[in-house]
């Protein structure tokens, strides 16, 4: 083997070039060598949503409802609870609580749903619904990066690997973009760059990122990167990394040819006049020319790198605008209602459409629905709500019972409540508390995937059987 300071001055130039390609990352988040895995577009078996509301929503328009003929004002020194359904400005905001009308086959709901959960109610069929999660913080940078990876956070700075990067990181899966991350943070501590997810912040992002470049390289870097490709790798590249600069280069540019070649730009850009695109536009409403970071479109997005085969695991910001320490009730309920709504509608592609392996994408598909905590119970005296501790979260679809609620929220102040973790039950006296590291340990075992992460048991009791 010839020893560094004896490769050749092109040479070096060659290899520093190609190293600096493959540790390239786009938008902040995918290794070059990670962008392409496989070309074959065929859907994940196992597929994972992680949809994150942002700013922390209220728990009483939402997942956790009390009836107001029972907290009325009257009572708010005892309760410290006030659901203010009364309050709305808009009259499609019901003043109570949802109970959804039965389905057919399925029975009665038992889950009860706030009235900003709207059109997403009816598919109590695949839902478990987990209620009084301590949150133990009420930071928003801190809340949501808990959710995000299971572990506490140190201060405000995340401690381990984004669940999503648990995932694929153990599954290995073969489709060309395992993971995608569209405006949220997503995290790796120890799994290769394949596990990486590919961060966009608009759907636009996502549609660039996979078209081909319309700058060239610098002609020198172009040259030596071609003379690279017809040579076989020798000791010179394999000392420079521990994989081996020319050994990569070789599998990465297979790799992107592959995916360019497979045109998954098109995919995403819902603006193009073909059958697919019609469908979906037609299908969530969408706009013929955009803007598609809707959170309709963003909804689409999900679907299609799903559908598609492109993705295995999407984390998505679906809906923002709730940090409402002021404003009215409408304000915060039009806002959660929006993204429960375009959450139904993905519900509702995710059932229409057949998988390859059998059923429909929802018997494949996973989602988990959360924020970073929740609203107090409690109108403050400028008509909002401020942040609380005893948080909520949806689980949908493979892996999980349906028809269930989990756990509780105290009668007074919605404190979080203390239950027995095997079964869900309340146990004021032998009980725990209710933590996001518990759901991210179920949402890793409705998969039989390793939890030991996160160093608690899963919630049994949630786990499809």
């Amino acid at each position: 083997m010839k020893k560094n300071d004896q490769i050749p001055t092109s040479r070096r130039t060659l290899l520093k070039a190609a190293a600096g390609v493959m540790g390239a990352t786009l938008f902040g988040g995918l290794p070059f060598r990670s962008f392409a895995q496989a070309a074959a577009l065929k859907p994940a078996d196992r597929c994972f949503v992680f949809v994150y509301f942002s700013g922390g929503w209220d728990q009483l328009l939402a997942f956790d409802p009390r009836d107001p003929e029972v907290f009325t004002p009257e009572r708010v020194a005892e309760t410290r609870i006030l659901p203010g359904y009364n309050l709305f400005t808009d009259a499609s905001f019901q003043d109570s609580p949802i109970i959804p009308d039965a389905l057919p086959g399925v029975g009665p709901s038992n889950i009860t749903f706030g009235p900003a959960v709207s059109d997403l109610a009816r598919h109590y069929d695949v839902m478990s619904v987990v209620r009084g999660i301590n949150m133990t913080t009420l930071a928003h940078e801190e809340g949501m990066r808990y959710f995000i990876t299971g572990k506490r956070p140190i201060g405000a700075a995340a401690r381990g690997s984004s669940t999503a990067t648990e995932i694929v990181g153990q599954l290995l899966p073969t489709v060309p973009i395992p993971s995608i991350a569209y405006g949220v943070e997503s995290y790796n501590d120890r799994y290769p760059g394949s596990a990486n997810a590919l961060r966009v912040s608009r759907s636009k992002d996502l549609v660039d990122t996979l078209s081909p470049s319309k700058k060239r390289l610098d002609s020198q870097i172009e040259n030596e990167l071609l003379l690279l490709g017809g040579e076989p790798v020798t000791c010179d590249e394999a000392a420079l990394s521990a994989g081996g600069v020319g050994g990569t280069y070789h599998t990465s540019r297979g790799q992107v040819q592959q995916v360019l070649s497979s045109g998954l730009n098109q995919a995403f850009d819902f603006a193009l006049n073909t059958p697919t695109t019609n469908d979906t536009r037609t299908f969530y409403n969408l706009p013929a020319s955009g803007p598609y970071d809707s959170a309709a479109g963003r909804a689409a997005l999900v679907a299609t790198a799903l559908k598609l085969g492109i993705s295995q695991c999407v984390s998505i910001n679906l809906v923002g605008g709730l940090d409402t320490h002021f404003g009215t009730q409408t304000t915060h309920a039009t806002n959660l209602r929006t993204g429960f709504n375009a959450l139904s509608r993905l519900v509702d592609d995710l059932k229409r459409t057949s998988h390859p392996s059998g059923g429909n994408f929802m018997d494949h598909t996973t989602i988990l629905v959360f924020s970073e905590f929740a609203r107090t119970p409690l109108i403050n005296a400028t008509n909002g709500r401020d942040h609380h501790l005893t948080n909520s979260c949806l689980l949908m679809g493979a892996g999980v019972k349906h028809n269930t609620v989990f756990g509780h929220s105290g009668d007074i102040g919605m404190a979080p409540g203390l239950v027995d973790l095997k079964t869900g039950a309340k146990d004021q006296n032998n009980g725990d508390n209710i933590l996001p590291e518990h759901i991210i340990a179920t949402v890793l075992a409705s998969a039989n995937l390793d939890y030991s992460i996160t160093r608690v048991d899963p919630l049994k009791a949630l786990l499809a059987t």
